[in-house]
């Protein structure tokens, strides 16, 4: 395992994968729970992952992401798609959900139940779709650099038409939209992009100190 500056040296979204190399179901599931325990604003579950591991549905979405070969050449892939329903249930099933785990009452959360509520009641369908997504992308970021951790290459990818991803993985059945895809999987020894310097500004035109 490397430290955290060395892997994210190491890192780069790969764009060509070694098809015959597979993660294992530890290296997915390391993936998966550095997903589940990412920040989120209130930490409220705002989204889901969809896993794609059949190779049929995978073509399928390909075909819509602009061909890009990483959907299928990549060891795994994972949908991240944001709820649509938000509102006065879903903070309830969170609450519900801290009570069980940190055994506490009901009335002890009352107050900042009111405020997530009051919260969502204040943006629009538009806004909470957007806030949902910024929460999406914050996990996206804590994949990201796990898989460099554990030296697992990965893409993350916006090239996808959203609405065809919706529909081939029945996501408005499930009051879902998807956000952002993210492949895992290893480079193969032929991505020309693995070798190039890695192009960052300075610290100096990136930092403004005050």
């Amino acid at each position: 395992m490397l430290n955290i500056i060395n892997a994210l040296n190491w890192r780069y979204a790969a764009n060509a994968y070694d098809t015959n190399k597979k993660l294992s179901d530890e290296q997915v599931n390391t993936l998966i729970e550095s997903i589940r325990l990412a920040p989120s604003s209130y930490g409220l579950p705002v989204y889901k992952v969809i896993h794609v591991k059949d190779i049929e549905t995978r073509k399928k979405l390909k075909a819509v992401a602009w061909d890009q070969p990483q959907i299928t050449d990549a060891s795994d892939l994972f949908v991240f798609a944001v709820k649509t329903d938000l509102g006065d249930a879903s903070v309830d099933d969170y609450v519900n959900l801290i009570m069980e785990t940190r055994n506490v009452s009901a009335e002890s959360l009352s107050k900042f139940a009111a405020m997530i509520k009051g919260t969502l009641k204040s943006l629009s369908e538009d806004h909470k779709t957007t806030w949902a997504a910024k929460q999406a992308y914050l996990a996206l970021g804590v994949l990201l650099s796990t898989a460099a951790l554990e030296e697992i290459d990965s893409t993350p990818m916006e090239g996808f038409d959203k609405k065809q991803f919706d529909e081939i993985l029945g996501l408005k059945d499930l009051g879902l939209t998807s956000t952002v895809v993210c492949t895992a999987g290893y480079r193969s020894e032929n991505d020309s992009s693995a070798s190039m310097a890695k192009v960052r500004v300075s610290k100096e035109n990136l930092v403004i100190e005050k």
